[in-house]
């Protein structure tokens, strides 16, 4: 009769330093190279690892791109982004959002070869949305970070406690329970459904 084999339960650290710190050439191109893993960088130069999502999150946040999506399809301007695309920020960082829009004008002089890689802007309007692997304060800096850094509107998902905390310039965040949550500013006619966000955590 054969065994399986038996591994010692441990935990890989979920951010590490390099020095001397990687430039953002090299930085980019080590992501490239290990496209498999998804890599956020802090504005202290520390690489940030995150791990794939379970199905549940997954199917949530397909909900709230496929929805960012079809109202981005009334107008045709600007763009939206997933959980894949990485942004150089102003302040040093590299940060990835569940989703994000980028107004039109920002994408004024931006060239083919810069969207190819990570574009050197903040979007104008960002979303995250927690998994079970997320700290809810460390997102809640991060969500702090797109609003130093330049967003003009952020949303925080809780799915599990089925709430939004929005982030805006100049303003204490703020909670909502809604069922529907209206966009503002940069996603002005912009409606979240959030009854179908939370059906992706159901099971029948």
């Amino acid at each position: 009769m054969s065994t399986l084999p038996r591994f010692e339960t441990f935990s890989l650290p979920r951010s590490l330093t390099v020095e001397p710190p990687l430039t953002d050439a090299e930085f980019e191109a080590m992501c490239l190279k290990n496209d498999d893993v998804q890599y956020e960088r802090t504005s202290e130069g520390a690489i940030r690892v995150n791990p794939p999502t379970g199905m549940l999150t997954g199917d949530g946040n397909s909900e709230i791109i496929r929805q960012l999506r079809n109202w981005w399809d009334t107008h045709l301007r600007g763009r939206v982004s997933d959980n894949n695309t990485g942004f150089f920020l102003p302040d040093g960082s590299m940060l990835s959002p569940d989703a994000a829009y980028v107004l039109p004008e920002q994408l004024k002089g931006v060239t083919r070869e810069q969207l190819t890689g990570f574009p050197r802007l903040c979007p104008a309007f960002v979303v995250e949305l927690l998994s079970p692997s997320d700290s809810p304060s460390k997102t809640g800096k991060k969500m702090e970070c797109w609003i130093a850094n330049g967003a003009q509107l952020a949303w925080l998902i809780d799915p599990y406690q089925q709430r939004v905390t929005v982030y805006q310039p100049g303003q204490q965040p703020r909670e909502s329970s809604a069922l529907k949550l209206e966009g503002s500013g940069p996603v002005q006619g912009f409606s979240l459904d959030l009854q179908k966000v939370w059906r992706c955590y159901e099971i029948d």
